[in-house]
């Protein structure tokens, strides 16, 4: 009987084949439930004791050579077959890529320093968590000023204080201990405010803020940046600039842009007036100017801010602020024209 085993292992060794069905038959005729290696298995009982260790091991050879064959034979034809598929038929069409898209907030913001980069304004940035001096300080903030309270600012450490910065009038500071007269640059970016979230609000949002600072600046110049600004950006030609308050800026004012009432929309967004605010904006205070080393008596200069979400909401019609942050493909997907 050994010696039939011998035989077997000699045959299986042996085979060879280069499709599935003669493999199939071989696999059939050894390690199948009516196999041979089952049946003669089953002869183990009839041996005799002393003979029983080499024929269990001359069992175990057969099946071990047997399914080694059979692998073998099966990675060859799957190797054979996958070249095949990807290289047999060379007219067959290609596979699509998914193209991707800009953000919305990303397309706004390259379109703004666009705009601002016409007329000689560069791009400064900065940190996103910020020490209190560039955060609030050097920006005229009092000591008692609500936005140090750490229900509107995300505090990441006390004595000394590092926050995440809540504007980017920070990177303005930043910029003007580094660089002299005339000044003329925008900071786009990322701040955070302690706030609730919901469909017009978050914690998270974006901002652009621009600097201009030369001998005999006047609201003037101020007025006309920003008239330029709204007919590039918005091709409305219409603005107006209330009065208002920041610690940094003194006067200060809010810029609204007249957005119309041709539609439903008009009538929803700006509340039926027709007027819709856009940003902030005024004079930067003497010392804020004190605080960068530069002298307010010859030198003088405008700021302004405004959220990149909001911006977005109204180019693109876009009802709820958390779809910015939610990275759901299927509304990122429909940016992809504007790529």
């Amino acid at each position: 009987m050994i010696d039939r085993i011998k035989e077997l292992i000699g045959e299986a060794e042996a085979f060879t084949t280069d499709n599935k069905e003669a493999l199939d038959v071989f696999r059939i005729k050894f390690i199948s439930k009516k196999g041979l290696i089952n049946e003669i298995f089953a002869e183990f009982k009839n041996v005799p004791n002393e003979q029983k260790k080499a024929f269990g091991q001359a069992i175990n050879s057969l099946k071990n050579a047997v399914e080694n064959k059979i692998r073998t034979i099966q990675e060859t034809l799957e190797a054979k077959e996958e070249a095949i598929g990807v290289y047999g038929d060379l007219t067959r069409p290609g596979t699509p890529m998914n193209i991707g898209s800009r953000h919305p907030i990303s397309l706004v913001k390259n379109q703004v320093i666009d705009v601002f980069s016409n007329i000689g304004f560069n791009v400064s940035e900065g940190p996103e968590i910020e020490d209190d001096w560039h955060n609030f300080e050097a920006l005229n903030f009092p000591a008692h000023h609500p936005a140090r309270d750490m229900q509107d600012t995300f505090f990441v450490q006390m004595n000394p204080d590092y926050l995440l910065r809540t504007h980017t009038s920070s990177v303005q500071v930043r910029y003007m201990e580094n660089n002299q007269p005339p000044i003329r640059t925008i900071s786009p970016g990322r701040v955070f405010r302690n706030e609730a979230i919901s469909s017009r609000s978050h914690c998270i949002f974006h901002q652009v803020e621009g600097l201009y600072i030369d001998k005999d600046v006047s609201f003037a110049d101020l007025k006309q940046t920003l008239l330029y600004f709204t007919k590039e950006m918005f091709g409305k030609s219409k603005i107006r600039l209330r009065p208002s308050y920041f610690p940094f800026t003194e006067p200060s004012a809010e810029v609204d842009v007249y957005w119309g009432l041709k539609t439903e929309t008009d009538y929803r967004i700006t509340k039926g007036t027709g007027w819709l605010e856009i940003m902030g904006c005024g004079m930067v205070d003497p010392n804020v100017l004190k605080a960068s080393n530069i002298d307010p008596d010859e030198y003088s200069g405008f700021a302004f801010g405004m959220g990149l979400e909001r911006m977005a909401m109204l180019l693109y019609q876009i009802g709820d602020i958390r779809m910015y942050f939610e990275n759901d493909v299927r509304f990122l997907e429909q940016f992809k024209s504007n790529f």
